[in-house]
């Protein structure tokens, strides 16, 4: 495998999307048939949730399975190269967004994450969505 030279490492992570990612526009194309009428990005909400319900209390977090360090094989797997560093970021990733839903929770915020890896199964997500949202209106 062929090391890239620091300037282009920096240059190609630079490029990574932090909104409006391909993860983040399928699950807001299933929720737009679930429950439309939501907001993006709000930054007036603690951790800047990628899909908002305001009225009802409702953040959606879509995490990128590497990045957020979920427990599924793109998540567990750490580079090889800087593992120290990754394993820092990625940390503290983790650390942010416990602190961002206890901050959700406190203001009587309901938060859900969606992990990149269960846009695997569509028909299981869509569910997961309708459940989350059905909950606020029968509480």
């Amino acid at each position: 495998m062929q090391r890239e030279d620091p300037a282009r490492r920096s240059a190609i992570m630079r490029a990574v999307k932090s909104r409006d990612t391909a993860p983040e526009r399928a699950v807001r194309a299933l929720l737009r048939g679930v429950a439309p009428h939501y907001r993006l990005h709000r930054k007036d909400i603690p951790g800047n949730p990628d899909v908002a319900y305001v009225g009802r209390k409702l953040a959606i977090f879509v995490h990128g399975c590497f990045w957020h360090g979920h427990d599924c094989a793109r998540g567990a797997r750490m580079p090889k190269a800087n593992a120290d560093y990754w394993r820092a970021k990625i940390g503290r990733n983790r650390a942010r967004d416990a602190v961002h839903k206890e901050k959700l929770a406190a203001l009587g915020w309901r938060a859900l994450v969606v992990w990149e890896c269960e846009l695997k199964d569509r028909a299981a997500l869509e569910q997961k969505l309708r459940a989350f949202l059905a909950d606020v209106e029968r509480a």
